[in-house]
C-alpha cells in the first residue's frame, strides 16, 4: 500500500468552509465508489484555518492517471467537483487547473 499526502486551501469564509464540511458528512455515493475503483483504500481529510490536509492509502495499482479515467466514467464527479471549487482555492504554488498539490514527504519515524 502506497501514501499520498495533497494539499488545497478553501476560500476563507466561515459559512463557506462550514458548508464545505456539511459536505463531507454525506458524500454522494458514486464519489466513494469511485475512489475505491480507482484503488483508494482510504481517505482522510484535515483542515487547520482554511488550509485542506489530503491522506490518501491506496492500493499497489494506484495512479493519479488511472484515477483521472475513472473519475471520467462517472458523471458525479464532475458536478461534485464542480460544487467543491464554491469552496475551494488553489495553493499559489498550484499549477494551472490544478486543484489539490502532491506534498513532499520530508520526515518519517
Amino acid at each position: 500500500m502506497k501514501r499520498h499526502c495533497l494539499a488545497l486551501d478553501l476560500i476563507d469564509d466561515e459559512k463557506r468552509i462550514k458548508e464545505y464540511e456539511d459536505h463531507h458528512t454525506k458524500v454522494w455515493p458514486e464519489i466513494i465508489a469511485c475512489m475505491k475503483e480507482s484503488g483508494i483504500q482510504n481517505m482522510e481529510i484535515h483542515r487547520i484555518g482554511n488550509r485542506m490536509f489530503m491522506i490518501m492509502d491506496v492500493d499497489d495499482d494506484f495512479s493519479f492517471e488511472k484515477k483521472a479515467a475513472i473519475d471520467a466514467m462517472y458523471p458525479e464527479n464532475e458536478a461534485w467537483e464542480k460544487l467543491m471549487w464554491n469552496y475551494q482555492q488553489a495553493l499559489p504554488m498550484a499549477k494551472p487547473n490544478e486543484k489539490w498539490v502532491l506534498m513532499k514527504k520530508v520526515f518519517q519515524l
